[in-house]
């Protein structure tokens, strides 16, 4: 039986499957546009986007809205897919960055680490300037029914927007987590206790709007299996992130895709990001010399406006930046709870076959 598709508002993808948008540098054009030509919707993620950029040092914001649409251009140029763009609201260039990708026809933007309260605003605004309609859909990452909840709210009253969708992100996920750490494993956050709790929340929005609100399931969604579980459970999509790493057409190193191959259950840990939130990491030589107390931070992007260069042992922009280079020793590799299971570096093709394959096993399992 075939995948069902993802439709959000009048936009449809084939695939109810979204690849989470990996920053610094994990998933740019080449693995969005593949997952994108499959079916699914890909993500590229915007923070330090520029980092190949000449003046990304002396002109940050510049050189990412710069490169942000040379990466979409090169998305679109392979695929006529539906394509993402992955915002964190803690950037200091969030804006910024919003604009270009609105600006350069991107289908969808997501945005987490934080509310993002503004996004419906930027979008008006826009329209308003530039006398156009924009078609890019808006939809925010949150890991509570409350946090949905507050943002219908929000956005109705600021800008008469309601969220196109959101992506509801359980505490096994990968990097930035919007969890307390003692809350991590606590099953009254699981992402099965709390997608019901999200799904009751929006319906009084989407009766009174006469609309739907699709909800996506992330954190911890590893097999078609699981795709089937969560699709039962009232979900319209699920969203992918570790399992995509490990694939050739994700942009990082070769070296940094291996460390997720590598990784055992053993070496995974939750760190303390200058973000601000928690964040699922691999433990490497860097972190261990973190927990030792050294420090060698100086701030050179200015990317994160919740950084303290003043407190913070290190900078995330430069760690991550690293580790995409298949640097290790100087930075480190976020991933899901579930990364461990990945044994092998795959094709976005071949991967998306097992899904399918496990998917259909698991609808006959349901029949049975």
């Amino acid at each position: 039986m075939p995948f069902p598709s993802l439709s959000i508002g009048d936009l449809t993808a084939k695939l109810p499957i979204v690849q989470g948008g990996m920053g610094v540098g994990i998933s740019l054009h080449r693995l969005a546009a593949a997952v994108a030509a499959e079916g699914g919707i890909g993500v590229i993620a915007g923070a330090m986007i520029g980092m190949r950029e000449h003046d990304i040092a002396k002109d940050p914001q510049t050189a990412n809205a710069r490169a942000l649409a040379a990466e979409i251009v090169k998305a679109r140029a392979l695929t006529d897919g539906v394509l993402g763009v992955n915002i964190m609201v803690v950037l200091t260039d969030f804006s910024n960055l919003v604009r270009t990708s609105i600006a350069n026809r991107a289908d969808v933007i997501f945005s987490g680490a934080g509310l993002p309260m503004e996004l419906p605003k930027i979008f008006r605004t826009m329209c308003e300037e530039k006398k156009e309609d924009f078609k890019t859909k808006l939809v925010p990452i949150i890991s509570s029914a409350r946090a949905a909840s507050i943002l219908c709210k929000k956005w109705l009253l600021k800008a008469d927007y309601l969220p196109d969708a959101f992506v509801l992100e359980g505490p096994k996920a990968g990097g930035h987590l919007g969890f307390k750490p003692e809350d991590l494993n606590d099953p009254e956050y699981s992402l099965d206790t709390v997608l019901p709790q999200v799904l009751d929340s929006l319906k009084p929005f989407e009766d009174k709007y006469g609309r739907a609100i699709p909800v996506i399931a992330a954190g911890g969604v590893y097999t078609g299996g699981d795709i089937h579980k969560y699709l039962t459970m009232g979900a319209a999509g699920v969203q992918m992130g570790t399992r995509f790493v490990a694939t050739e057409e994700c942009d990082a190193d070769i070296r940094f895709k291996q460390a997720i191959v590598n990784a055992k259950e053993e070496d995974l840990t939750i760190i303390k990001s200058p973000v601000g939130m928690p964040g699922r990491a691999i433990r490497g030589r860097f972190l261990e010399a973190l927990e030792e107390g050294k420090k060698n931070f100086k701030c050179v992007f200015h990317c994160v406006s919740t950084c303290d260069p003043e407190t913070s042992p290190y900078c995330i922009a430069q760690a991550l930046l690293n580790a995409m280079k298949g640097n290790l020793d100087r930075g480190f590799a976020f991933i899901g709870a579930n990364g461990p299971r990945v044994d092998c570096i795959t094709t976005v093709k071949e991967l998306i076959h097992s899904l399918q394959v496990e998917y259909d096993a698991a609808v006959q399992a349901a029949r049975a």
